[in-house]
């Protein structure tokens, strides 16, 4: 049985009136109730910020599903459409959710004996995930209920700052793919990443607060916060940018606070990408899959620290091709010890990244498969926090956001 066109339209303009009184934890039940007309069951699931379950969205806690080891975290990887079956043997596709092209998590929809799975009703399917993965995040900042299910335990004082600082892990138009990785998630204080994206230029920006507590964050929120408002006051100039920071740093009471940064902005239509370094370690450009230099222009003092004396131009330029993937990353990433004391070092992140860039796996699933391996080179324990922002200068790479069998 085929699904008709106007039922549908009734079906998606049900869930839109509805979805403007639902509370965050009634979006599975409402979604279900609105689906079961047209013969289809539905339960949404919510990733949390490690990347590794998805949590049923139900009134009532239910089970985790593991991202590893299942065929609802082989979807939400590979982000494709996957049939299964569920406990009973019922027919289902699990599609994945996206606000934009960020992943929230998956919808599993369970198919009633006569409903036909053919390219059709997929494409139907996915259209019904992104409304769905809109409906979540507007829900998720009025729900204490979705908060918890997405942080998977307690965060840190710290880090429920920073995370409500933050912009989403992942966004990407048709010149341009961002995604970002912040670790560790329940506990990260110093760390931070930002970007802007308009229509020809990209901002971004990478930050690592002195310390490990609540003044780290505070720190970096404030450095964040000078940069974002002198954006958006439209200064573009990033050593104006970055002096601004300093400014409301040395403002700070008590000892010397300051914070190491990468500043840069890329141009869409030419590929002239602008950066400043303020003590930070330098941006990665890949090329073919390959790492082919640093971005190693002369450095600034960190942010919040006044040069003394004569300096020379801090922004430095770098002209980049169609397809090349910018890496800007904090020390915790290559600092990160094993047991006996060795390094992730710079080499593996740049073996793991060029192996990845091969293999082309989209931006989002790299930085989450990276993730997991500083995590294991530590035995599971961050000492530090640590941060990467991927960059995708290509016309080519929004199309991996999506499944092949909906485009």
């Amino acid at each position: 049985m085929g699904i008709a066109d106007d039922q549908w339209a009734r079906l998606f303009a049900r869930i839109v009136q509805d979805s403007h009184w639902v509370t965050g934890d009634q979006l599975s039940v409402m979604i279900d109730n609105a689906v079961r007309s047209v013969g289809l069951t539905a339960e949404v699931l919510l990733v949390d910020l490690a990347q590794r379950v998805l949590s049923p969205v139900q009134p009532q806690p239910l089970p985790a599903v593991q991202i590893a080891g299942t065929l609802a975290g082989r979807a939400y990887q590979t982000e494709e459409i996957l049939a299964g079956t569920d406990k009973r043997g019922g027919r289902v596709l699990w599609v994945p959710v996206l606000d934009g092209t960020e992943r929230v998590g998956m919808l599993c929809i369970g198919l009633d004996d006569d409903v036909v799975d053919d390219p059709e009703l997929r494409r139907r399917c996915w259209v019904l995930s992104g409304l769905v993965g809109h409906i979540v995040m507007t829900k998720l900042v009025s729900s204490d209920r979705l908060r918890r299910l997405r942080s998977n335990g307690p965060l840190s004082v710290p880090a429920e700052l920073l995370w409500h600082l933050l912009p989403p892990r992942t966004f990407a138009t048709e010149q341009v793919v961002i995604t970002a990785l912040l670790e560790p998630h329940d506990r990260v204080a110093g760390d931070a990443y930002d970007y802007a994206v308009d229509s020809n230029a990209v901002e971004l920006a990478v930050f690592d607060g002195i310390g490990h507590d609540m003044q780290a964050g505070l720190i970096t929120a404030l450095a964040i916060t000078a940069i974002r408002n002198g954006r958006r006051a439209g200064e573009i100039d990033l050593a104006a940018l970055a002096s601004r920071a300093d400014d409301l740093i040395v403002q700070q009471p008590g000892p010397l606070k300051f914070v190491t940064a990468v500043l840069a902005r890329l141009d869409t239509e030419t590929g002239m990408l602008q950066y400043l370094l303020a003590g930070h370690p330098p941006p990665l450009l890949l090329r073919a899959g390959r790492v082919v230099k640093q971005l190693d222009h002369p450095q600034r003092t960190p942010l919040g620290v006044r040069a003394v004396g004569a300096t020379g131009p801090v922004v430095g330029q770098e002209q980049l091709e169609p397809g090349d993937r910018l890496l800007l990353y904090s020390d915790g990433i290559t600092e990160a010890r094993d047991e006996r004391g060795a390094f992730f070092g710079e080499r593996r992140l740049v073996d793991f990244t060029e192996r990845a860039a091969l293999n082309k796996l989209p931006a989002p699933e790299t930085l989450r498969r990276l993730a997991a391996a500083v995590l294991a080179h530590q035995g599971e324990r961050l000492q530090d926090d640590a941060t990467l922002l991927m960059v995708d200068w290509s016309s080519t790479a929004h199309a991996q956001m999506v499944p092949a069998d909906v485009g």
